[in-house]
């Protein structure tokens, strides 16, 4: 479209052809855009969840000795999953972020109701 004679467009004419991977504007959406602002509203929702689920955790679970809150992942999945069905991906959001931890790669219902889930 950037070479159309016929196209009236001008939006198209004003963006960079190509961004390289040295660029720091590589892989995101133009400053300003509809697009930046979705991404760093979805961003601020899903901290949000992460926050809920630590309040979750920290009211539902059991201090240890060690002074950190612990739940079993099935009592977690039971409480939270009336607040919302993403339960496993904000747990893999909070740990990326260190706030909390539990051991495997993924969490399933079932399977894993009996893995400690920590806060941090």
């Amino acid at each position: 479209q950037r070479k159309n004679p016929f196209s009236n467009d001008n939006r198209l004419a004003s963006k960079p052809v190509h961004t390289h991977r040295g660029d720091p504007a590589y892989g995101r959406p133009p400053e300003g855009s509809q697009t930046e602002q979705r991404g760093k509203d979805a961003h601020s929702h899903v901290g949000k969840e992460v926050e809920e689920l630590c309040l979750i955790i920290r009211s539902t679970g059991e201090v240890g000795e060690d002074g950190h809150v612990s739940v079993t992942f099935g009592q977690l999945f039971e409480t939270y999953v009336t607040i919302s069905n993403k339960v496993v991906g904000i747990l893999l959001r909070a740990r990326k972020h260190g706030l909390v931890h539990f051991e495997g790669e993924m969490l399933w219902q079932g399977k894993d109701d009996d893995v400690i889930i920590t806060l941090l």
